[in-house]
């Protein structure tokens, strides 16, 4: 196989960054490019994501890339439901609402009175979330904007476009919509039009690995590449691509993609379509190469992210680190919360938050910021476990390890209490598992990577640094703790 340098851009929802992977001869290299912010901006009341600073960094990202060496490809992930209105020009109709904006309160609820939940399962597969894009696109109806489009495009698609001219639904993001049938693997226009959701706004379809176009003149010029660079599809939902740069063998596996969201799950070869998973809240997502990212969404680093910001704000920054340490030494289990709780959703006042619902639930408040920390970091691995128990009986199929992979693989505290609360091995790494996979199934699509999954993840295990951890406490004991702590956390 021959050598490759690839630039994976990967977005997330506090920052966004260009890494330049190089392949050759089964030998990873990445190197970090640029890191950019993702800074929502609130504008006549509504919170938007400030689309085009993106643009511009994606942009000065791949410059600084393209002076290091020649590129091969490009390939964008972001976070998923999210997206943007073109007109029938092809200009963008407004900045991208951002899915912790308002507007959707409310919005399920008439919804589901058109199309009952159960019904929307068994197309969809998708969990309940209030932001999903169909609630959001429902609570559009009827707006200018909406009756001015002629395209929607999810937000790495809609990147890809500026680049190429070419607009499209990559299958991995479109899957997060709740608008798209994930048995016949194509968009649910029944639907659609049952939800009153014009079915004529959505792209076509298209799949990991596809030739997305290459990059035009002018953008070519502003990005420092040549023209023609190929823009390749990737899994563009960054769980996609993650969960691709798992490094397992086999499939008795269970994965947490933990970063601002913590996505925990199992990959299948079909959807769990039952109503006990619909119960359960879990989601059937499409994976690479035709698998379904079978998981539950789990509020993550996001509750660490709003407390650090927090403590922050008054001009003096604070450092996680020192804090985690001090939370190792904390008192276990003293306080939990369920991270689920609609509470914790919106930015603000996070440590507040907390020691309000610890009250409301009867447990001694956190006292300290120490506290606070690990109290998130145990209602973490609290959520986890339920969610891999979950996953394990709805599938019907055993995980014999947890990998943690994304930024969350770095928290050795984090790391632990998931081994010790789901009473599993847990393999951490790699940290940067969406740039891994985007860069990987880049290079797949220029003939220098494995053709398979199985060979992809075989090339990690042999060159990523990864670290084990074994459950500090085995047996009943242990396991009773933490049954103790979900019964108090409500989650039970």
């Amino acid at each position: 196989m021959s050598a490759v340098t690839v630039a994976a851009v990967d977005l997330g929802a506090s920052g966004g960054r260009v890494i330049s992977g190089r392949l050759d001869g089964g030998r990873l290299e990445l190197t970090e490019a640029a890191r950019f912010p993702n800074v929502p901006v609130t504008a006549g009341g509504t919170l938007h994501w400030d689309v085009l600073r993106l643009y511009r960094g994606v942009l000065e990202g791949l410059r600084t890339a393209a002076r290091a060496g020649q590129l091969d490809s490009v390939g964008i992930d972001s976070w998923g439901v999210d997206y943007g209105l073109l007109d029938q020009t092809g200009a963008l109709l407004g900045n991208p609402v951002h899915y912790r904006d308002a507007r959707t309160t409310g919005v399920m609820e008439s919804v589901l009175a058109r199309v009952p939940a159960a019904e929307l399962y068994a197309v969809t597969g998708i969990q309940q979330l209030p932001f999903n894009t169909i609630y959001q696109l429902a609570a559009a109806a009827g707006t200018p904007q909406l009756r001015a489009a002629g395209t929607l495009l999810l937000i790495p698609d809609l990147l890809g476009y500026w680049l190429t001219g070419e607009s499209g639904a990559e299958v991995t993001n479109a899957s997060t919509t709740q608008l798209y049938d994930i048995t016949a693997r194509t968009w649910a226009t029944p639907l659609m039009a049952r939800a009153g959701i014009p079915p004529r706004i959505f792209p076509a379809l298209r799949r990991p690995g596809d030739l997305i176009g290459p990059v035009l003149a002018g953008p070519a010029a502003d990005a420092g590449v040549p023209p023609g660079l190929p823009v390749v599809a990737v899994g563009s939902h960054d769980t996609a691509s993650a969960v691709a740069a798992v490094p397992a063998s086999g499939s008795d596996f269970a994965y947490i993609s933990c970063g601002t969201w913590s996505l925990v799950g199992m990959e299948l070869d079909r959807p769990v379509l039952t109503e006990a998973s619909r119960l359960a809240n879990f989601t059937n997502e499409t994976g690479i190469d035709g698998t379904v990212r079978y998981l539950r969404n789990v509020m993550g680093l996001w509750l660490l992210q709003e407390s650090v910001r927090s403590w922050s704000a008054g001009g003096r920054p604070v450092r996680l680190g020192p804090l985690l340490a001090a939370a190792a030494r904390a008192e276990p289990l003293r306080c939990v919360i369920d991270v689920a709780d609609p509470v914790f959703l919106a930015p603000g006042d996070m440590p507040a938050r907390i020691s309000a619902a610890c009250a409301e639930a009867g447990q001694r408040a956190p006292s300290g910021r120490a506290q606070v920390v690990r109290c998130i970091v145990d209602s973490l691995a609290l959520a986890y476990r339920q969610a891999v128990t979950a996953a394990q009986e709805l599938s019907g199929r055993h995980a014999a390890a947890v990998h943690v992979v994304g930024g969350g693989s770095r928290n050795v505290l984090l790391c632990q209490l998931t081994a010790d609360a789901c009473g599993l091995p847990v393999i951490a790494g790699p940290a940067e598992a969406s740039a891994i996979g985007n860069v990987l199934l880049q290079a797949r699509r220029l003939g220098a990577a494995p053709g398979d999954l199985a060979g992809l993840r075989a090339l990690l295990r042999a060159g990523q640094p990864l670290r084990r951890y074994a459950p500090a406490l085995a047996g009943p004991a242990a396991q009773a703790a933490w049954r103790a702590a979900a019964a108090r956390a409500g989650l039970a």
